[in-house]
This record gives structure tokens, sequence and C-alpha cells, in this order.
């Protein structure tokens, strides 16, 4: 079991097996059920067959095209701690604008001694949360753009 986040930064061999691994993907997840049960597809390491469940393959899919465009890929568990720079980093913000969401109560956290830490699953909520705040307000601009026949 994975206890902490792991980077990898991809070579260009890397990069290419990654590209021409993706598109089979995306192909072989054309021609499978999204709701599939159970599991979609069988990987052969060393002579051994492992069955990776349906669900895993847009994360796998995601993965892969992130490899191959050259950018390095982070897995975080979800209950991984981070210390608030780490949790600014994730969110692209300024560690004293973070601390400020966590007094303000926007983001969970708790204290081990004197520093804050954040579980990733509390930033990843806060992050869609915004991200669906922020499209609701675009949905709202674009709607009385058209209502005053602005051109959008």
């Amino acid at each position: 079991m994975v206890s902490e986040s792991h980077t990898f930064l991809p070579s260009e061999p890397d990069r290419a097996v990654a590209k021409d691994s993706s598109r089979a993907l995306v192909e072989f997840a054309g021609r499978v059920s999204a709701s599939a049960n159970g599991p979609a597809l069988s990987l052969s390491v060393g002579g051994k067959n492992i069955l990776l469940p349906a669900s895993l393959l847009d994360f796998l899919i995601s993965l892969l095209t992130e490899t191959a465009k050259g950018n390095a890929v982070t897995l975080v568990p979800i209950n991984a701690e981070l210390t608030t720079q780490q949790a600014a980093d994730f969110l692209n913000v300024s560690r004293p604008y973070l601390i400020k969401l966590i007094e303000e109560g926007k983001i969970q956290h708790r204290k081990v001694g004197t520093h804050r830490r954040v579980l990733f699953g509390h930033l990843q909520a806060y992050k869609q949360a915004e991200a669906a705040r922020s499209a609701a307000a675009m949905d709202e601009l674009a709607k009385q753009a058209q209502e005053l026949k602005m051109g959008y």
C-alpha cells in the first residue's frame, strides 16, 4: 500500500511508450462499456496476468497521457497529510492565502504541535467546489451577455 506521494518524471523513451499505450487504451476504452462490472483490462507481466478494474481505465489513460506530454506525475493517496506549503502548491496559491482559507474554515485541517496539516482529500473537495462555483459564475455571465445581446 502506498502511504506517501510518489513523483514520476518521464524520460524520452518513457514518453514514447506512454504515448503508444495511451492511444491503445483509448481505443480499448471506446469498446468497453463504462458501466462494466469486474475486470476490464488484463496485463501480462513476466508471464503472469494481472486484472485491473474497469474503474481504473480512465485514470490510467490520464496518467499515460500526462506522461506522454513529459509532465511529472505525482500519485498522492487521498488520506495523505500535506504541509501548508504543499497544500498551497497543489492549489496554486500562496501559503498565506491558504492559511487564510484554513482560518476562515473553508479548508479543514488539524494541528500537529504548532504545525497545520491538511488532508489531500479536503484539498480535492475544496478545489472541486471552487471549480463548480467558478463554472456557475461563468454560466451566469454568459447568460447575462446573451440577454444583453453582447454577441456571446
